[in-house]
């Protein structure tokens, strides 16, 4: 169904300056998701990332940021120590 305007039922229409304040906020937070930035606006997370491409045709979306390398676990240090005793007793 379409509505008078001409737009689907079910989909907003948002201001401009709602979204470029929308793209100003994800590119203010460092290390947020657009997911999160989304779900704080109350928009659908297509929604958002469609805005933040929109604004910069270049750049598609932000760099996403490395993770953290996990921490090695007891295990994988034995095991690395007794390799090495391995190592040096051949």
């Amino acid at each position: 169904m379409v509505q008078e305007n001409g737009v689907p039922v079910g989909m907003k229409r948002y201001p401009p300056e709602f979204k470029a304040d929308a793209v100003a906020l994800y590119r203010s937070r460092p290390g947020v998701t657009v997911a999160s930035v989304a779900a704080d606006l109350g928009v659908n997370t297509e929604t958002l990332r469609s805005w933040i491409r929109a604004a910069s045709p270049d750049i598609a979306a932000r760099p996403t940021p490395s993770r953290p390398v996990p921490a090695e676990t007891s295990a994988e240090a034995e095991n690395r120590e007794l390799r090495r005793q391995v190592a040096e007793l051949k």
